[in-house]
């Protein structure tokens, strides 16, 4: 996690599995489609599987299981951008989960970090895997303002 980073506050989270991820940020992704923000998710891994298994057994209403299913649960990193550039230039509330290892956050951040410093309607949410950062979560956590759980977010105590 780069220190020098420009946006505002970071908030992250930490996931055991595919599934864990997406108990995690389901309640906080219905939430903010609520609130009619865009959501991208730039994943290591393709999550359509776990997320249509997640999303039949779960208690919602079709139209919201719907929404959270149009959401891009694939590993298409380059569509991604291209639909975040789109968001920016239309000027609209984006919330951006970055999901994987370390190197991968650490890379996507750099990336993207150049298109969002400025922008106020774009918030990120790094989510590391915590058999890769267990250890080392404190100093992994110093980087961030906000921890995301099952309850939502919530701010770190430094």
């Amino acid at each position: 996690m780069d220190k020098k980073q420009k946006t505002k506050e970071k908030t992250c989270t930490f996931y055991a599995s595919d599934y864990h991820f997406e108990m995690i940020t389901l309640p906080y992704i219905e939430q903010k489609l609520e609130e009619d923000n865009k959501i991208v998710i730039l994943t290591e891994n393709n999550l359509e599987e776990t997320i249509k298994t997640l999303i039949s057994r779960i208690n919602l209403k079709e139209n919201k299981k719907k929404s959270i299913f149009n959401i891009n649960w694939k590993n298409d990193d380059l569509n991604k951008f291209k639909e975040i550039k789109k968001y920016i230039e239309k000027n609209e509330n984006l919330i951006i989960l970055i999901k994987g290892k370390e190197n991968y956050i650490k890379n996507i951040n750099e990336n993207i970090e150049k298109w969002i410093e400025k922008n106020e309607k774009v918030k990120t949410i790094d989510c590391y895997d915590i058999e890769e950062v267990g250890k080392d979560l404190k100093n992994v956590m110093i980087n961030y303002e906000n921890v995301l759980s099952t309850t939502g977010e919530k701010k770190i105590e430094k």
